[in-house]
């Protein structure tokens, strides 16, 4: 049996983490002893082990709630699972890692990179998410059109598609030393708001907060710190001097 101090220590969470899933009834102790410590025996720890992973997918804690709550929840099942896309995740991380020691090298110019092998690493499902978790932020109809839309095209039209937007932020960071107000920047910002209309068709609210997005959500700054560690924040800076000019 540990203690929540014990606990909290071998799982790297805090006590109080452990209460609150205690009080939400997410984590019950195995026993609480007559000085009201609470205790935790190795069914608790496993469920602890399970929420975590569910976590790890920055699933809300009332949705981990009720999915371990349901009585057909099979624990085994869910390890299964959970190996299956640390495995599917660890690919893909090895893939990106190649990717960024290939910009780093190319950066460095010690080795010279197309504008593809820059994004190496991005399957077309990776971009297809990319795109579309913007479009969660509105409407719900806005997604699901996307969605219709985007499969609707071709394989040879979606690559084309996907190879049309890395083309654009490739060519702004190359313009990036002219500035956000410069021509060729503002002609890559169109060309950026046309290649949207490929997902859905953004006003220009929604235009300047997606840009927003790209330095604001760790996500998205995250995809855009591998092409470059500035891409984020000046798309913000270009879309905003765009936006003005438009209104």
């Amino acid at each position: 049996m540990f203690t929540v101090k014990q606990l909290s220590k071998m799982a790297g969470v805090t006590s109080r983490t452990l209460r609150h899933y205690d009080e939400i009834g997410l984590l019950k102790p195995s026993r609480v002893g007559d000085n009201g410590y609470r205790y935790y025996g190795e069914e608790s720890l496993l469920r602890l082990q399970q929420i975590l992973f569910y976590r790890e997918l920055d699933m809300p804690l009332e949705e981990i709630r009720k999915i371990m709550g349901r009585r057909d929840f099979d624990m085994l099942k869910a390890l299964e699972i959970h190996k299956e896309s640390l495995g599917k995740q660890m690919e893909r991380t090895k893939r990106l890692l190649v990717t960024v020691d290939n910009t780093i090298n190319h950066l460095k110019g010690k080795k010279i990179m197309s504008s593809k092998k820059l994004f190496e690493g991005f399957s077309e499902e990776e971009q297809e998410k990319y795109a579309l978790e913007a479009e969660q932020l509105y409407d719900p109809e806005t997604v699901r059109e996307s969605n219709r839309k985007w499969k609707a095209y071709s394989a040879a039209k979606k690559e084309a598609i996907l190879a049309e937007g890395q083309t654009i932020y490739v060519d702004m960071v190359a313009a990036m030393p002219k500035g956000a107000g410069s021509r060729e920047v503002q002609a890559i910002v169109e060309r950026w708001r046309k290649h949207m209309d490929y997902f859905w068709t953004p006003n220009l609210e929604q235009l300047l907060d997606l840009a927003n997005g790209y330095n604001d959500d760790p996500k998205f700054k995250a995809n855009f710190d591998k092409i470059h560690p500035d891409l984020a924040e000046f798309m913000g800076q270009a879309v905003k001097v765009y936006v003005e000019g438009k209104k």
